[in-house]
């Protein structure tokens, strides 16, 4: 389907089922409709070769339905000048890869970081392209992340915006710079050994700058033709523009998308957005939404192993990433039972009225796996539509102070330390305030202003992926929360793969404004364990204390039903991370 280059031209082929005669129009016949007419193939599709034509052209069908002729941008356009322009041929196999793959990290090893190309920028007060956005790469080797989900970059109305209103889902924004700069820009995170998750948008188009509405001139009830429901089906948050599941046309034309990005792109994984509106309306069952949901995440499996697909899908449901015949196969899906009650208890004023059941519930929470769930306090959804970022909900007239500092880095910690696959947002690292905007860059000032904080995730990070060899255990599946004192705020729980020296890992957290001194804990075994993280260390804020606390000896007696104990003293609003040599 689309613009096919090949040796003399190009071949094109469109899906016009109502139409009575399609035309391909363009700079290679000086835009003339008579020029080019194509073969009508039967099933409604339309085809034919034009000698001539090249990448760089640009191009238009020219349909006519009855009395009606129109232009419309190829639904499969591989590049647009922009959303409301033209069709541009483009070769995908033109692109130089020197041999860079994709290469997604094991699940249990990868940590992400969600990003937004328009504002991952250093323009100052403008938005930015993949050219800007490249630029600041370095930044995330620095922290350590070793993927990047990218918010959507297919194109949409405008130049600025979040990317959840696809206008032409095979063409990269021509804000950003289209094709050549993305593929430009995942090769130089993939040299840098940065994996990169494509977001993608399958839940509805639009729905302004849609060429696809009434595409072949034939809709009913008012509704958008032949690529939508054309009944009550096609509502949804963001309009009328619900692709009609249960064509095998569009189906095909979702899921060539998905695997465009994976196999042209060489992108490392898919995150599909708000699912629950491919599968349900009103609350409908859409069994087609949710077989083709199937389809994308089986064809990955099958096509590209060692992919990640991840959904979002914020209702808990287990089978989101079941791989029995009733799941939909992801193999991930963002977790709101960690999301919010961590938030909440984060945000919370009141240490009194702090929940640790809560947030131990939060931690050990899973879908049959911890390693199905992604886990996060901030993401472009957390910190925008009336919410903002985790500091600024904490104080919102100082959201660099003490409290905003010290309890956000709390949820940072749970974050890299708890079971399953940690995620940031842009920013967090230099606790960027406010909420997120399509036209505010980041504040890339913060990351000198804040560098101890941007350290603090770093040896976060560190720590999460065993790059010190000694906390192997946050890697694994393994948790056992076994201190749980609603009184004092303390909460501490155990971490493992494999269990022993180098691998077990107890971390300790302080939801209290007051330091805990001296406090007996249970440990896994016996020797020496040793602090490998505090977070109250000064070298992280010149507003933290540098509590005191030490490595802890084991002593031989139960406590909270583990057969050795130790000591503990925490600063407050702080957390400890401990585990053993090897």
């Amino acid at each position: 389907m689309g613009a096919i280059p090949a040796e003399g031209g190009v071949a094109f082929r469109v899906w016009a089922p109502n139409a009575d005669s399609v035309a391909v129009v363009g700079d290679f016949n000086d835009w003339n409709d008579s020029a080019n007419a194509l073969d009508h193939e039967g099933n409604g599709y339309w085809y034919g070769f034009v000698k001539g034509a090249q990448p760089g052209h640009e191009y238009k069908y020219q349909i006519t339905n009855g009395d009606n002729s129109f232009s419309r941008v190829d639904p499969y356009a591989l590049q647009v000048t922009n959303s409301v322009g033209n069709g541009v041929i483009y070769d995908h196999d033109s692109f130089d890869w020197e041999d860079v793959q994709a290469n997604c990290p094991p699940h249990h090893e990868l940590v992400i970081y969600e990003m937004h190309i328009g504002t991952f920028t250093d323009k100052g007060d403008w938005v930015g392209n993949l050219t800007d956005a490249v630029g600041r790469l370095d930044h995330l080797v620095d922290l350590g992340v070793n993927a990047i989900e990218v918010m959507p970059v297919a194109e949409f109305a405008g130049d600025m915006s979040w990317g959840y209103n696809p206008a032409h889902i095979f063409a990269v924004e021509s804000a950003y710079g289209g094709p050549n700069e993305y593929k430009k820009f995942i090769k130089e995170c993939h040299q840098r050994g940065i994996a990169v998750i494509q977001d993608v948008v399958y839940n509805h188009f639009g729905p302004s700058d849609l060429d696809l509405w009434a595409f072949d001139g034939w809709q009913e009830n008012g509704k958008g033709g032949i690529y939508f429901y054309n009944d009550d089906r096609s509502e949804t948050p963001w309009g009328d523009t619900r692709p009609d599941y249960g064509r095998e046309e569009v189906r095909n034309f979702i899921v060539d998308n998905a695997l465009m990005w994976l196999r042209d792109y060489r992108v490392d994984g898919l995150r599909l957005d708000m699912v629950p509106h491919m599968y349900s309306h009103q609350g409908s069952y859409l069994a087609e939404g949710w077989s083709l949901m199937r389809r994308i995440t089986d064809a990955v499996r099958n096509e590209f192993p060692g992919r990640i697909t991840i959904a979002e899908d914020l209702h808990k449901n287990p089978l989101i990433t079941e791989d029995n015949t009733d799941g939909a196969g992801f193999h991930a899906q963002w977790d709101a039972a960690f999301v919010h009650p961590v938030r909440a208890e984060l945000i919370n004023p009141d240490d009194a009225q702090r929940s640790i059941q809560a947030l131990a519930d939060a931690i050990a929470h899973h879908y049959g796996d911890p390693l199905e769930r992604v886990i996060y306090t901030e993401s472009h959804d957390e910190v925008a539509n009336g919410s903002a970022r985790v500091p600024q909900e904490i104080e919102p007239d100082n959201a660099a102070g003490w409290p905003s500092q010290k309890r956000s880095t709390i949820g940072a910690a749970l974050v890299m330390t708890s079971p399953g696959i940690p995620m940031m947002f842009q920013g967090q690292e230099f606790l960027e305030g406010a909420w997120f905007r399509d036209d505010v860059p980041l504040d890339w000032r913060r990351r000198d202003d804040f560098s101890g904080i941007a350290r603090l995730y770093a040896d976060l990070i560190d720590l999460r992926l065993n790059r010190w060899g000694v906390t192997r255990g946050l890697t694994g599946r393994g948790v056992n929360i076994h201190h749980i004192n609603e009184d004092s705020n303390l909460l501490v729980f155990q971490r493992w793969l494999d269990h022993g020296p180098g691998d077990d890992v107890v971390v300790v957290a302080n939801l209290s404004a007051e330091p805990q001194e001296y406090r007996r804990v249970g440990l896994p075994s016996g020797g020496l364990w040793k602090l490998r993280f505090n977070s109250d260390a000064t070298i992280y804020s010149g507003l933290f204390g540098n509590y005191e606390s030490h490595d802890m000896e084991a002593y031989h007696e139960d406590a909270d039903g583990m057969d050795w104990h130790g000591n503990v003293s925490v600063g407050p609003y702080s957390v400890l991370v401990y585990s053993q040599d090897n």
